[in-house]
């Protein structure tokens, strides 16, 4: 029975830092374990311009606690006014490794996304032409589509569209819920790959709504059905270069949760690495968590694989976490699988 496992340095390609204290906060949480992270720029104002991006980067490594070493990956925000000159030379400056499509209201701080794809194509195919990749939150925001079923739509009626008409453009889509996702990342033609997060192989749509709503697992996308729950755990747990890890971690104050009205995300920074050992260990693919934590991102990113390591050591007695860390002067949740950890980082 494999009792330690040492893995490359683990990255994050989703990751919610916020700004001001909540940055401040949550920041160590994430460089603890990890060496860079791709950081997601709804903001208020969102993160749209490469001095935007620039002054983001900025704040982030003023945040950072001396000792701590950490690489924050630069996104710009896409609207129907981002300019592509602006894109290509953030690019080539080494600022900006991604453009983020948020669909307009589509989940926190998405008010200006994108309403009219017709709107974004130059900037889309300047992007072709670079290389720059797109990560995109793939749900459609219909009325009458089901919450259930956006993920699934969007596939059908925007993803596929957007990328026939882009020849070239590398696609991210970003934390994939269902197994129509799974299975339109892993065959489809092209450049394309999909990040999972934590919380989608722990939980599905019952540990929100069983014996109670669940304000801390509510999340954007929404959990499924335990059976897509079933086709992520497989998904990343397989070694297809396609899938690796974004957490899309995202801190909300507990006042922001706990409320008639609460907010999307899921906080999973502090655990992440047990859970997905905890996760791969029943899964029986210990030896697949280097690739989907450490190696298969940064490939996709033309980066190379951190050179440092970290350690899991499966413990007698459950690894603690704290059940909430502080934000200023607010609390916020650490994400709760609903059972023990074993699994502890050295």
């Amino acid at each position: 029975m494999t009792t330690k496992l040492t893995i490359r340095r683990p990255d994050d390609w989703h990751l919610h830092l916020r700004d001001g204290a909540m940055l401040a906060a949550v920041l160590p949480e994430t460089a603890r374990h990890f060496a860079r992270a791709i950081i997601m720029p709804n903001l208020v104002p969102p993160v749209v311009t490469s001095g935007d991006a620039a002054a983001y980067r900025d704040r982030i490594m003023a945040a950072l606690p001396e000792g701590m070493s950490f690489e924050p990956l630069m996104t710009l925000y896409l609207t129907e006014d981002t300019d592509p000159a602006d894109v290509a030379a953030a690019h080539a400056s080494g600022l900006v490794k991604a453009v983020k499509l948020y669909p307009a209201g589509v989940t926190t701080n998405s008010a200006s996304g994108v309403t009219n794809f017709d709107k974004v194509r130059p900037v889309l195919e300047k992007m072709a032409e670079i290389g720059l990749p797109l990560c995109i939150h793939g749900e459609v925001t219909t009325d009458h589509v089901d919450i259930f079923d956006r993920e699934k739509v969007f596939l059908e009626t925007v993803l596929d569209p957007l990328r026939r008409a882009t020849p070239g453009l590398k696609v991210t889509l970003e934390h994939v819920t269902t197994a129509q996702g799974i299975d339109y990342v892993r065959e489809s033609e092209g450049d394309i790959a999909g990040t999972i997060t934590t919380h989608h192989l722990m939980i599905n749509r019952n540990h929100i709504l069983v014996g109670g709503i669940k304000p801390h697992y509510y999340c954007l996308p929404v959990a499924k059905r335990r059976e897509h729950m079933e086709a992520l755990r497989k998904a990343a747990t397989s070694g297809n270069s396609r899938f690796f890890l974004g957490t899309d971690s995202a801190p909300h104050t507990d006042a922001l949760k706990e409320n008639a009205c609460g907010c999307a995300g899921c906080f999973t920074a502090t655990n992440t690495m047990s859970c997905l050992a905890h996760v791969f260990e029943e899964e029986g693919a210990l030896d697949k968590l280097e690739a989907f934590a450490s190696l298969n991102g940064p490939a996709r990113y033309g980066l190379p694989a951190n050179k440092n390591t970290i350690s899991l050591v499966k413990e007698e007695i459950p690894v603690t976490y704290p059940e909430k860390i502080a934000a200023g002067d607010e609390t916020v949740t650490v994400f709760d699988p609903g059972h023990p950890l074993y699994w502890r980082v050295t």
